[in-house]
């Protein structure tokens, strides 16, 4: 093969072609805006070399965003292909690049690095820290996080996108059946992504455990710190097992390792075993936290304390370690026999107790409570009917002879996101509509944001409940196209339609942001039941320092006691607070890990050797610098508080 032809992209389309000129403008117009306005130094210091968990969490934000409307485009353009019969809109090729990428980009680069924006804001707030563990390992997670994230989306005008699925089975991952670079991509991409990941839970691990506020036992901390907690537990375990398979995948494709090939002593149902250990797993990843955020917003718009907080924090454990033994559920049409199946059908259907009684503890925090219906509290009530249908059927898919006849079809696709929207993509919404103040100082707009959720609430159910009734059918998924007799055509078409329908709720969010930003008023509202959680007890914005002195917490509401009891939340004199230095080693590490990626996906082996050269370089000269970090003086907090009381409090 030609050097350069390496770098062609198969099965070039008008599409792809676009998709350059809009990269390419959308870079120089980044380029020559921050050079236009002198704003390259403000961008170097503030946010390129920041070790602000708060300001990392908003780049978390802004990146699972922006990633969040590129898989959306993916999604409307394979509910457009698959809207009529015969339909020509995409050709195969490019219908199998479209679903794999969706699947990638959703899953790991929007909804991991959501939750890992509202973990990074809020988990330090609500133990009453000035920062996480380790400050600059959590820069250099998110800047590796984001490096992957770029990796896989450049794949789509340089060499070819991923399109052996988002799980990448062999052996049609394997070079024989993907030859393009594609795979090599979601390889690289992920492995660069999920290093960020484990080490993010290291750091919150070691954050919750050990720098929290006086006072504050583990079974006094707030039930999203809970979540926060048990999730970067999981990912612990879990990762790793990510890490090597990837390893692995890469080593066939790469150098003919044959792990996972059917001749040469491989097996490729091990990629499906080791993915899927990681893979189970991964899903509770994306749910806990989601349970934690609908648990604060639930409590603070009923007005009452969380119904059953024992039970709660017992059915979070129960759900970590159930999730790692459900694995096989998803290959049990592969032949592995009657006893195996029988197994993990029962775990499967066990984990759905402890899920049951998170369900019934929110009911009853609602029951009797003075609820009031804003922004997060719709997308939380709506979340409970629409997420029982996704657990209901994923009960049906657990049943190992029923799953004959659901797997691999459209069914499982609306299983799937029965589960994944309202329990993931809800939640941070409204997790981001509850928290925005505290990000940025004001509300966003309570009328625009009921309407996005009802926009987006009704155009899910119209896209997605359509293909229970075609997966039964025997519709399959994956299949680009299908034909006028098959009688499909007019529940996709419906499809279709609501995927428009949720795509302007995407947008009307998009123009809140814009509206509110530009016209709401800057403030975050006296409500006493505003403020019920320990991150309320500081100003909004947040300050650098979080708390000019540390809060003691002796109950579990220790703010909402503060408000109403006159609790002393806050003791002692104002201090120097010691905060970390900024950094630039984690963005030019991520940098030097994008070229190292980039360069194995294309097999180019000398900037692939001074690549890693130079990562091992830039750890060993971190562990010999010196930095001593900075102090903030009396007076500059003093200054400070000053000015946010005189703003917003």
């Amino acid at each position: 093969m030609n050097y350069f032809d390496r770098f062609a992209i198969p099965n070039p389309s008008p599409a792809i072609y676009a998709a350059m000129v809009a990269i390419g403008l959308t870079v120089i117009a980044i380029v020559v805006g921050l050079t236009y306005f002198k704003k390259w130094g403000y961008i170097w210091r503030e946010w390129l070399t920041t070790v602000d968990h708060k300001r990392i969490g908003i780049m978390y934000l802004v990146s699972a965003l922006l990633m969040l409307f590129r898989g959306g485009v993916d999604a409307l353009m394979m509910r457009a292909q698959t809207a009529i019969p015969d339909n020509a809109l995409l050709d195969a090729q490019h219908y199998n690049e479209v679903f794999t990428t969706h699947g990638v980009v959703m899953i790991i680069f929007m909804a991991m690095p959501f939750i890992y924006a509202l973990m990074n804001f809020v988990v330090p707030l609500q133990i009453g820290a000035r920062d996480v563990a380790f400050p600059r390992l959590n820069a250099l997670s998110f800047w590796l996080f984001f490096m992957g994230a770029m990796l896989l989306n450049i794949s789509f005008v340089v060499g070819g996108s991923p399109d052996a699925g988002w799980t990448s089975y062999f052996p049609l991952a394997g070079n024989d059946f993907s030859q393009s670079v594609g795979t090599n991509y979601y390889m690289l991409s992920i492995q660069i992504a999920g290093i960020g990941t484990l080490i993010s839970g290291i750091n919150f691990i070691t954050t919750i455990l050990k720098m929290r506020a006086p006072g504050m036992k583990l079974m006094k901390m707030p039930m999203f710190t809970w979540t926060a907690f048990i999730t970067n537990a999981i990912v612990v375990f879990a990762f790793p097992v990510l890490t090597v398979t990837l390893l692995m995948g890469t080593m066939d494709r790469l150098f003919g390792a044959n792990f996972f090939t059917t001749t040469n002593g491989g097996m490729d149902m091990l990629w499906a075993n080791l993915f899927w250990i990681w893979g189970h797993p991964e899903v509770y990843i994306l749910i806990l936290p989601a349970f934690g955020i609908y648990s604060e917003i639930i409590s603070t718009f009923s007005r009452r304390n969380l119904y059953g907080y024992k039970s709660m924090v017992a059915s979070i454990v129960i759900i970590s370690f159930l999730s790692f033994l459900v694995w096989t559920h998803h290959f049990f049409t592969m032949g592995q026999g009657p006893l195996t199946n029988s197994i993990f059908a029962i775990t499967t259907m066990a984990i759905a107790v402890p899920t049951g009684i998170k369900i019934f503890n929110w009911l009853f925090t609602m029951w009797k409570g003075k609820i009031k219906f804003t922004v997060p509290m719709l997308y939380a009530v709506g979340f409970i009917p629409i997420f029982t249908i996704g657990g209901v059927t994923g009960v049906m898919l657990g049943m190992a002879s029923a799953d004959y006849q659901y797997h691999n079809t459209m069914f499982l696709v609306a299983h799937f996101h029965y589960t994944i929207i309202p329990g993931v993509v809800f939640a941070m919404l409204a997790g981001l509509t509850y928290w925005w103040p505290k990000m940025f100082g004001f509300k966003l707009s309570e009328r625009i944001g009921k309407w996005a959720f009802w926009f987006i609430a009704i155009g899910f159910n119209v896209t997605f409940f359509p293909m229970f009734f075609t997966g039964l059918n025997g519709q399959a998924r994956r299949m680009y196209t299908y034909s006028e007799a098959s009688g499909f055509g007019p529940l996709n078409l419906l499809s279709f339609g609501g995927a428009l329908v949720l795509a302007a709720g995407f947008a009307l969010i998009v123009y809140n942001v814009y509206y509110s930003t530009r016209y709401a008023s800057r403030n975050i509202g006296s409500d006493p039941w505003d403020a019920r959680t320990l991150e309320w007890a500081t100003h909004s914005p947040v300050p650098s320092y979080n708390f000019a002195t540390s809060p003691k917490v002796d109950s579990i509401e220790a703010f909402w006691d503060h408000k109403k009891n006159d609790y002393p939340l806050f003791k002692g004199e104002v201090e120097e607070i010691h905060m970390p230095n900024n950094s630039g080693i984690p963005f030019i590490m991520s940098c030097i890990f994008f070229v190292w990626g980039f360069s194995f996906v294309f097999s180019m082996w000398i900037p692939a050797i001074i690549t890693t050269i130079a990562i091992f370089v830039l750890m060993a000269y971190r562990s010999f610098e010196k930095d001593d970090g900075h102090h903030i003086s009396v007076k500059e907090i003093e200054e400070t508080e000053n000015k946010l009381r005189g703003g917003n409090k």
